[in-house]
């Protein structure tokens, strides 16, 4: 068998297994869709450095090695201690090696307020629901990794917010790749509804064990309706042997808020997918990003925008603090259609090289289609500023001392758009860390 479609080979092969366990669900819905998504699959195989949205994140090491899906793992109440988030409140769902673990999650909120199910319960209790959006809003045509996931969409989780509805607690989704025996590789598919005049706030937070290679392929689904508020937040810090490629999809209807905050503290190489289309008028989009990678560690952002309905807004500020041999990327379009006037975006990513070793490659995009419009990106990438430090230095402070603080004050605009105190405490002295790390 050819290296460069082991892995390829051996998850058509793992398909094929599943499927002949299914009995009567491979006549589903569901299931049709996905034996579409396997054939996409199948068609596309993974990317290389040729295709022009992986010119600068090439899997070809990902590709090349083999992984257990879905393996079992030991983990425990104990670990649960050691990896915890301190003070943290809510509705906090454990994952393990993609698959969810009851016993070690707490659901707190009431189930008129907010309905949660696992991935393949939803599929079984709430059919409708799950055909209704399951797979209508990403790209599984056009994307290898997003196909995949379709096609093997059994764990997870589904979110139904009801109308209506100010769901108290946060929703914490806490996902643990166990790496401690055997490389390992989980697909979780999120969906995620939030109702009419409704608001949630959720988290996705991803976490490596052991010293074994693991493989995150996850999909997130946002639907969110008129009026609704949401509040997104993605932080990772998995280790230097963790592949991860995230993506996650927004559709938003008219006078509906999104905002999302993604923090990358760690990851061997990582891909985070981010894609908004806002489909009604006077909806507002925020994204921010911050990612902190050193060593030789690899963080790619990709985001998008599709403002299809006039009079819409969206923000976007990405900031990198790249260090040693580190390698980061950032592309960001915006799409403005012919019926979207009165749109106003706004996009910036900002970076700071700390090593002469560190590279950031940015490519921001604008395609405006309307005349009436408010638009506007830009990227910058340099070293920190010579005159603060030699301010902060002639006032007593060491120059490590004054490097820290300066990284420190650059990320703290990402770090404060954190609503959640547990987490932004918990992000906040994960930074710090990195940032004195050398």
């Amino acid at each position: 068998m050819d290296n460069k479609n082991s892995l390829k080979a051996q998850l058509i092969s793992d398909f094929q297994a599943i499927e002949g366990r299914m009995n009567g669900e491979a006549k589903s819905a569901v299931h049709q869709v996905r034996q579409e998504a396997l054939k996409t699959f199948e068609t596309l195989g993974f990317p290389t450095i040729k295709h022009e949205e992986w010119k600068y994140s090439n899997v070809k090491n990902l590709v090349n090695q083999s992984f257990e899906f879905n393996a079992v793992s030991d983990f425990s109440a104990k670990d649960v201690e050691a990896a915890a988030i301190p003070n943290l409140e809510g509705n906090i769902l454990y994952f393990v090696n993609g698959v969810y673990n009851p016993e070690l999650s707490t659901i707190v909120s009431p189930s008129s307020e907010l309905q949660i199910f696992t991935f393949a319960e939803a599929v079984k209790q709430e059919p409708a629901l799950v055909e209704k959006y399951f797979n209508k809003f990403v790209d599984s045509a056009n994307n290898a990794f997003t196909a995949l996931n379709t096609a093997f969409a059994h764990h997870g989780i589904v979110v139904n917010v009801p109308a209506n509805k100010v769901v108290a607690q946060p929703i914490i989704l806490r996902f643990i790749a166990d790496a401690r025996k055997v490389n390992v590789a989980a697909q979780p598919r999120n969906l995620i509804v939030v109702g009419k005049r409704s608001e949630v706030q959720i988290a996705e937070a991803f976490r490596s064990l052991g010293e074994n290679t693991s493989f995150t392929n996850a999909v997130t689904e946002f639907v969110v309706e008129e009026e609704a508020n949401v509040h997104y937040y993605k932080v990772q810090n998995e280790s230097d042997k963790a592949y991860h490629i995230g993506t996650t999809s927004v559709y938003q209807a008219g006078k509906s808020v999104f905002t999302a905050n993604t923090i990358t503290a760690n990851g061997g190489f990582v891909r985070n997918n981010l894609n908004i289309k806002i489909d009604g008028e006077y909806a507002e989009a925020n994204m921010f990003g911050l990612y902190i990678p050193n060593g030789k560690q690899h963080i790619d952002n990709h985001t998008s925008v599709d403002h299809a309905k006039p009079n819409s807004n969206s923000n976007e500020l990405y900031k990198g603090i790249l260090k040693d041999s580190s390698v980061g990327v950032f592309n960001g379009k915006i799409f403005v259609r012919e019926d979207a006037q009165k749109t106003n975006a706004f996009q910036s990513c900002k970076n700071v090289l700390m090593s002469e070793n560190a590279s950031m490659n940015t490519k921001p995009q604008l395609e405006i289609w309307a005349d009436d419009v408010k638009c506007s990106h830009g990227t910058t990438t340099g070293q920190l500023n010579e005159d603060a430090l030699f301010y902060m230095q002639a006032r007593g402070i060491s120059k490590d001392s004054a490097r820290a603080l300066l990284m420190l004050a650059f990320a703290q605009e990402v770090i404060d758009k954190m609503e959640i105190p547990a987490i932004k405490e918990y992000l906040q002295e994960l930074i710090i860390d990195k940032i004195y790390q050398g």
